[in-house]
């Protein structure tokens, strides 16, 4: 999916939704972070599993689902 490596989705975890590397941590979760003023480092320090490309991939990820084209 466009290079999103980091970016998974299984049924099991999350229902599905777009998670990172496998793990309960939702892509919705890193937006809503970074919309509320965490930085990266805070994010890190909060959730020692995520690694910084993974923080750079969902804000990849979220800003390429909200460019899909609406047709009305």
């Amino acid at each position: 999916m466009l290079g999103f490596d980091r970016i998974t989705f299984d049924p099991n975890i999350m229902g599905g939704q777009a998670c990172i590397r496998g793990m309960r941590i939702p892509v919705s979760l890193i937006v809503n972070l970074v919309a509320h003023g965490k930085t990266v480092e805070e994010i890190l320090a909060e959730y020692p599993d995520l690694e910084p490309e993974d923080i750079r991939q969902a804000l990849e990820y979220a800003a390429w689902v909200v460019s899909e084209k609406v047709y009305r």
